[in-house]
């Protein structure tokens, strides 16, 4: 059987994966704060498409727990709760752990110069009181494991999460990760470059579990606003 010449449905997912994009990044940055109602005609508008991409883009952030819905009552952003940020950090913590124990085995020169890039970017950031840069080489840090890891299922967990902890570094977080964070960060990269495998993948979720001890200490404290989130 010939393949048909036109293309079913190929409009309506870019549609919809743009939507999805839209509203993910709009609810990460915090533009779309917690809590926010979500309105079908105010987002199309917004968006300006259909309500059928934008109702199934919504349907998937449901799935990533940005957003919550009852039928016939609400469609909202979640909220931000510590048993939300414990229960999140805590599956990425083993993902991440298990991705540097694969990964070690494989790492080149180039990974380990990576990593200790990313290192003194982090350290940079965090002596600069730059939150944004601080996360951003924490997670070209992690990423440099992921990537050597090259597993299918370790990435497809981690992109379902990572929108999740992403918006949780940005909205909840008010202390920056500091000198704990690089003594971990540095053990790490000792252990990865001795081979230590099991070592290294240790270390690796004690450093995301420290990070979920931060930002459930900030949602503990109700009514101070956080010190960043909305985008400069």
């Amino acid at each position: 059987m010939p393949v048909p010449a036109e293309r079913k449905g190929a409009k309506r997912e870019l549609l919809r994966d743009s939507a999805y994009v839209s509203l993910r990044d709009a609810i990460v940055d915090g533009t779309l704060v917690p809590g926010e109602q979500l309105h079908d005609a105010e987002l199309c508008d917004w968006l300006g498409l259909s309500r059928t991409p934008v109702r199934e883009a919504l349907h998937r952030l449901a799935e990533e727990r940005l957003v919550e819905s009852a039928p016939q009552r609400y469609t909202r952003v979640t909220r931000l709760t510590q048993q939300e940020a414990a229960d999140t950090f805590a599956v990425v913590a083993v993902i991440h752990a298990l991705a540097t124990e694969l990964a070690v085995p494989r790492l080149t020169h180039y990974d380990l110069a990576a990593l200790e890039s990313a290192q003194d970017a982090f350290v940079l950031a965090l002596r600069s009181a730059d939150p944004r840069g601080a996360f951003a080489a924490d997670n070209r840090f992690h990423q440099v494991f992921v990537a050597r890891a090259d597993n299918a299922q370790v990435d497809s967990v981690l992109a379902h999460l990572t929108p999740a902890i992403d918006r949780l570094e940005r909205l909840a977080i008010r202390a920056l990760p500091a000198g704990r964070s690089v003594a971990q960060h540095q053990a790490i990269i000792e252990r990865a470059a001795a081979g230590n495998a099991t070592g290294a993948g240790t270390a690796v979720r004690a450093n995301w579990l420290t990070l979920s001890a931060l930002v459930e200490q900030s949602l503990a404290e109700p009514g101070r606003a956080p010190a960043w989130g909305r985008p400069r």
